[in-house]
C-alpha cells in the first residue's frame, strides 16, 4: 500500500464529499498511518465520475476530420488486404484501429500523459511536484513504484482510467493550490521503473505507454544516455514526438553550465534517435531541464502541460503517430515503387492474344479455309479431264503412300538412303497457353509488391485450368469452316465458259471423227480449229478463274482466321486478362487507401 501523508483542510470537505470517497477511505483507513492527513489522500474510487451524464461531444476540428478520414481508410485498406496478406501483417493496423475507436469513445475533454523513466531518475517525485501532494511513495529503497497510480485534476476520466487498468485505490485528487485551474482536463499517470528488475512492472510501463495520449520522459544526469531508455522506448517511438516531452531532471546537481552541456548532449542523443525536437516554433518533442526536489522548473513544465491540455490534441497526434507508423511498416507491402500503373499494357495484351491464337492453330486454319476456297474454286471453274484426272492421282495415292511406308519401315531407311532424322518434338498447345499466361501475369505482376504480384500470379494460373481445353474446343467449332465457301458474282459465267469451251472440244473432235470415218465431207482446218480453241481455252479459264481466285480465297482465310482468333482472345480475356485486370484494381484500391492512410491528409500539429 502506498505511503500518503494527510493534513486536515476543510476547503476539501464540500468538493470532495460525494459518497463514493467516504467508502473509499473507510476502506483505505486500515493500510493508513495515524499521522496522516485525510484531504490529501483521497483516494476516488471512479474518479472522474460524471455522475452518468455523458455530455455530447463537441463537433470534430479539421485535424480530428483528417484522422477520421484516415482511419477510415486504414480500415478499408485492411479489409481490401484480409485475403492477400496473413493475419500477422495486419495484426498491427488492427490494433491501431482497435485502440483508436476506444479512445475517440472515451472523454475528449482529458488528456492522459504518462510520467516514465529509469530507476533513481525522480519522476515520482516530479508527480508528487506537479499534484502539489505526496501521492506517489519516494525513497531510496528500488523500486519504488510498482503500479501505475494516477492523478486526475477534473471529473469525467474514470472511463480512461479504467482502460489503463488503474483500480480505484490508485486513482488520487492534487491539491487545490492557485494554479490548479491551468491543468484542468489532465490526468497524470506515474509509472513504474522501466528498467525494474520485476518482469511486472516493465509490463505495466510497456502497456500504458501503448494507451496514454503524451508521455513525460523523466532522465536524470546519470543515466540520460541509458540504452534501454533510447533503444526499446525513445527510438522506436519517434515518430511520437509531437506528444513527446523529455525532461532532464536533479539539474540541481549540475554546478555551472554543466547542466546546459548535458542538455546539449541530451538533445543531440534524441536527434540520433530520430526524435525532432520542438525549437523555434517547429513541431517536436519538447526538451527541458528541472529539478523535481527544489521546484526549480517545475512551474514550467507545468505551464507547457497545462497548454498542451488545453489543446486538447494530444490523442488525435498520438493515434495520428500510431497511425504513422503502422503505415510505415506497411509501406513495403503497398507501395511499388518504379512500377508504372496498376494495369496491363497493350502491348501485353496483344501478345497474349498473340500466343492464344498461335496455340488454337489460327493462321493454320486461315490458310486451310483459304485452300478450301480455291480448291471450291478449282472444281467449278477448272477443266473436266484435269478433274478427272486429279480424282484418278486422288485414287491412287492412298495406296501409293502405304507401300512407300512399308518400304521405310523395313529398311529404316528413306528413298535417299540415308536414315530418317528423328523429329523434333512439337511443343504442345498445352505448354503454349501456359507460356503465355506465365508472360502475361509476369508483365502485370512486374513492380507489384510481392504479395499482389503473387495474387496476380495466382489469379493468372487459376484462370487457365481449363482454357486449353476451351480453345481445343474453338478450333473445332470455330476453325473448321462448315458448308461450302461462297461463290462470287463470276463464278457462273467461268463455269458457262468452262463449258462452251468443253462442247467446242467435244464438237470439234467428233466433227473430225465423222470426216475420218467418210461420215463429213473432209475439211480438217474447221474442226482442228474448234479443237484447238477448246483445248487452249479451258486451261485459260481456269488459270483466269485461279488469278480472279486469290483475292476472294485470301480474304476468305483471313476471316476464318480472324474469327478463330477472336474466339481465342475472348477466351483469354475471360479466364485470365479480365481476373487479373480486377486483381489490380485490387490493388489500386488499396495502394489509393494506403497513400491516404500514409499522410494524403496530413495532420499539421505543430504547437501554438
Amino acid at each position: 500500500m502506498t505511503a500518503l501523508t494527510e493534513n486536515t483542510d476543510d476547503r476539501w470537505d464540500d468538493r470532495w464529499d460525494d459518497g463514493l470517497i467516504a467508502r473509499r477511505l473507510a476502506e483505505d483507513e486500515e493500510d493508513e498511518d495515524d499521522g496522516t492527513d485525510e484531504a490529501l489522500v483521497r483516494a476516488v474510487s471512479g474518479a472522474g465520475s460524471d455522475g452518468g451524464k455523458t455530455p455530447a461531444p463537441p463537433p470534430l476540428s479539421r485535424e480530428g476530420r483528417a484522422l477520421r478520414a484516415r482511419l477510415d481508410a486504414l480500415r478499408q485498406l485492411v479489409g481490401l488486404s484480409r485475403t492477400r496478406l496473413d493475419g500477422k501483417t495486419l495484426a498491427e493496423a488492427g490494433r491501431v484501429l482497435d485502440e483508436a475507436a476506444a479512445r475517440r469513445g472515451l472523454s475528449p475533454q482529458h488528456t492522459v500523459v504518462a510520467i516514465a523513466g529509469a530507476t533513481g531518475s525522480g519522476k515520482s517525485t516530479l508527480f508528487n511536484s506537479l499534484a502539489g501532494v505526496q501521492i506517489s511513495e519516494t525513497g531510496l529503497r528500488r523500486p519504488t513504484t510498482a503500479a501505475p497510480i494516477a492523478c486526475s485534476w477534473t471529473d469525467g476520466a474514470a472511463g480512461l482510467l479504467d482502460r489503463l487498468e488503474i483500480p480505484g485505490r490508485l486513482r488520487r485528487r492534487p491539491r487545490d493550490t492557485a494554479d490548479a485551474d491551468l491543468l484542468q482536463g489532465l490526468v497524470l499517470v506515474d509509472l513504474p521503473d522501466l528498467d525494474s528488475a520485476v518482469g511486472a512492472h516493465r509490463a505495466h510501463v510497456d502497456r500504458v505507454l501503448a494507451l496514454v495520449d503524451a508521455v513525460v520522459w523523466v532522465v536524470d544526469p546519470e543515466k540520460y544516455a541509458d540504452a534501454v531508455l533510447h533503444e526499446r522506448y525513445l527510438r522506436p517511438l519517434a515518430g511520437h514526438a509531437e506528444i513527446t516531452f523529455v525532461v532532464l531532471n536533479q539539474v540541481d546537481r549540475l554546478p555551472g553550465e554543466a547542466a546546459d552541456q548535458v542538455l546539449d548532449d541530451l538533445r543531440r542523443l534524441l536527434d540520433e534517435d530520430g526524435i525532432a525536437l520542438g525549437e523555434h516554433g517547429e513541431p517536436g518533442a519538447t526538451v527541458l531541464g528541472l529539478s523535481a526536489l527544489t521546484g526549480e522548473g517545475v512551474g514550467e513544465l507545468r505551464e507547457l502541460l497545462g497548454q498542451f491540455t488545453q489543446e486538447r490534441g494530444a490523442a488525435t497526434r498520438r493515434i495520428s503517430a500510431d497511425v504513422d507508423r503502422a503505415a510505415h511498416r506497411l509501406r513495403t507491402l503497398y507501395v511499388a515503387d518504379g512500377h508504372g500503373g496498376p494495369e496491363i499494357s497493350e502491348t501485353a495484351r496483344t501478345e497474349f492474344e498473340d500466343r492464344l491464337a498461335e496455340a488454337v492453330g489460327a493462321y493454320a486454319a486461315g490458310l486451310a479455309a483459304e485452300r478450301a476456297w480455291r480448291r471450291n474454286a478449282g472444281k467449278a471453274c477448272g477443266t473436266p479431264w484435269l478433274r478427272l484426272w486429279r480424282w484418278y492421282e486422288s485414287r491412287r495415292a492412298p495406296h501409293r503412300l502405304s507401300g512407300l511406308a512399308a518400304l521405310a519401315a523395313l529398311g529404316g531407311r528413306t528413298f535417299g538412303g540415308e536414315p530418317e532424322p528423328p523429329r523434333e518434338e512439337e511443343v504442345t498447345a498445352r505448354q503454349r497457353v501456359e507460356q503465355a499466361v506465365r508472360t502475361v501475369a509476369d508483365e502485370a505482376a512486374a513492380g507489384l509488391p510481392e504479395p499482389w504480384a503473387q495474387a496476380v500470379r495466382e489469379t493468372a494460373v487459376r484462370g487457365a485450368e481449363r482454357m486449353p481445353e476451351a480453345l481445343d474446343e474453338l478450333a473445332v467449332t470455330v476453325g473448321v469452316p462448315t458448308g461450302k465457301p461462297p461463290r462470287p458474282a463470276w463464278w457462273p459465267a467461268a463455269v458457262l465458259g468452262q463449258a462452251a469451251m468443253t462442247l467446242v472440244q467435244i464438237f470439234g473432235g467428233l466433227w473430225l471423227v465423222g470426216q475420218i470415218a467418210g461420215v463429213l465431207e473432209p475439211g480438217l482446218l474447221l474442226p482442228v480449229l474448234l479443237m484447238a480453241a477448246g483445248i487452249v481455252g479451258g486451261p485459260l479459264v481456269e488459270w483466269s478463274c485461279s488469278m480472279a481466285a486469290r483475292g476472294p480465297a485470301r480474304r476468305y482465310g483471313q476471316d476464318a482466321e480472324r474469327r478463330l482468333r477472336q474466339a481465342a482472345a475472348g477466351c483469354g480475356r475471360a479466364r485470365v486478362l479480365e481476373p487479373v485486370a480486377a486483381e489490380l484494381l485490387r490493388y489500386r484500391e488499396v495502394r489509393e487507401q494506403y497513400a491516404v492512410v500514409a499522410g494524403g491528409n496530413r495532420l499539421s500539429t505543430t504547437r501554438q
